[in-house]
């Protein structure tokens, strides 16, 4: 069950048909299986033995494929990591995962590829994806062989999947989705991938045009930006179904880019810890305005309260699934684990919602805290941090800001220490240098005080973040 296999078989039935498209022209499932091959060669002479992590940090195209299938080849365990990480944070889960090596340029595909396969099973880890959750800290998601097998085949049968299928490839490699359905579900059954390294809508939607793309894979903002670019277009792609996630997706962004596009949008949810996709639509199935729909198949989904009682159809508690594809474990992390995952393997989400009497989930709450902005998950605490390591700064707060595209922004609020007169300026400046694009906040106020509980906790949900950004607000 080494997930390996799949490409390996995937190029045996396909040959020469195109697994990627990219701008200098398809790589075919063959090419793609001896440059795996050759990848996992490459690895083997640095080393890489079975069990070993490797750093995996490329751009979205067959070099990402090539050493991700090889790794895996080899018996090693992927660490794939946003190649919009700032240095430390790639230093830090380096660490925490205790990688090897780092790949982040092109593996050598001169050498004679590697012919086998490691015997891999079901529970064996295959890739650990590092998710910061509610807390901030890095935590390490194992996900496994069998699990996320599990979740791209039942990916693929949701979104009917087949050889005449070309996915949108703008979802990173390097996140879950990327990497379960955009790459194992999308290959699994025979499609190709339209690779696009980084999003820009009128590029984008030429390109989708240009490789007849049937199914996109991305998030709210991209849908509205993609319907702009199509205004008086007069060739659109045959797009049949977007799979939409990462943030709620508004009723008449839905229907415009249905009219737009003529495809279906099937607006879905997705874990790290469930190792891609934990709701969305089938073709033929009734959806529901506000829903992501129903579990995949082969997972169970309860909503529970506070106590712990599984709550009945329409209550409003907490989001838990069950089945294969969910993590056994955090890298290292018992606590982490134990928080997450109860003793028979419910995992807890930590996301607030009810399921209506047809089994429709609806979502109420994101992650406590936690902000989306364009399809990205930007958790506070870790932006709070480097704030914190800034002299001048005493107190800081990061909160989101509701956008009209990007569905959220981020601000922040921070106290200055007595005798210091922070500048927003600067340290908008500090924490953009240390953190990923999409985290550093584009608002910045300095204000006297924050609201504290009696614990001294800061109490966010008391901070009247419009009247208190005012004229102040850095951009």
């Amino acid at each position: 069950m080494n997930l390996a296999q799949i490409l390996v078989a995937a190029a045996h039935e396909h040959g020469a048909r195109p697994a990627l498209h990219r701008v200098d022209g398809p790589v075919s499932f063959r090419e793609l299986e001896r440059c795996a091959g050759a990848a996992a060669a490459r690895l083997r002479e640095l080393g890489v033995e079975p069990g070993d992590r490797v750093g995996l940090k490329l751009q979205n195209g067959p070099e990402f494929a090539a050493a991700w299938f090889g790794a895996l080849g080899l018996g090693a365990i992927v660490v794939p990591l946003n190649v919009l990480l700032a240095p430390r944070e790639i230093d830090e889960r380096m660490q925490a995962s205790g990688a090897r090596l780092l790949v982040d340029e092109p593996l050598e595909d001169g050498l004679e590829p590697e012919a086998a396969i490691a015997d891999r099973g079901a529970e064996d880890p295959a890739v650990i994806l590092f998710t910061s959750g509610t807390s901030g800290r890095a935590k390490g998601a194992v996900l496994t062989h069998g699990g996320i097998g599990f979740a791209a085949r039942a990916a693929a049968r949701a979104l009917s999947l087949s050889p005449d299928d070309v996915v949108l490839g703008a979802a990173p490699f390097s996140h879950v989705l990327g990497q379960s359905t955009g790459l194992v579900a999308t290959l699994s059954a025979g499609a190709s991938v339209a690779v696009v390294e980084r999003f820009e809508a009128e590029a984008t939607l030429r390109w989708m045009t240009d490789t007849r793309t049937t199914i996109l894979l991305g998030v709210p903002t991209m849908c509205i930006a993609l319907c702009e670019e199509a205004r008086g277009v007069a060739e659109l792609p045959p797009v049949r179904i977007a799979h939409v996630g990462g943030a709620p997706v508004p009723l008449e962004v839905a229907r415009d880019f249905e009219e737009t596009f003529g495809g279906e949008v099937y607006e879905g949810y997705g874990l790290t810890e469930l190792s891609g996709i934990a709701t969305t639509y089938v073709r033929g199935q009734r959806r529901k305005p506000g829903s992501v729909g129903m579990p995949l198949e082969g997972t169970r989904m309860r909503i529970v309260g506070d106590d712990g009682a599984v709550l009945p159809a329409n209550e409003r508690g907490e989001v838990e699934f069950r089945g294969p594809s969910v993590i056994r474990r955090y890298w290292e992390d018992e606590e982490a684990t134990a928080a997450a995952l109860s003793g028979d393997g419910w995992l807890r989400t930590g996301d607030v919602g009810y399921v209506d009497d047809d089994g429709y989930l609806f979502l109420v709450d994101r992650k406590r805290d936690m902000i989306v902005r364009g399809g990205y998950n930007v958790y506070p605490r870790e932006v709070e941090e480097v704030f914190y390591e800034h002299p001048d700064v005493l107190e800081a707060a990061v909160i989101g800001l509701s956008h009209p595209t990007l569905g959220e922004e981020v601000a922040a609020l921070v106290v200055g220490r007595v005798g210091a007169s922070p500048d927003p300026n600067a340290l908008r400046a500090y924490v953009k240098k240390r953190v990923a694009a999409y985290k550093y906040p584009r608002h910045v106020v300095v204000v006297e005080s924050l609201p504290t509980g009696p614990t001294g906790k800061i109490l966010k949900r008391e901070i009247d973040v419009e009247t208190l950004l005012g004229d102040q607000a850095s951009l």
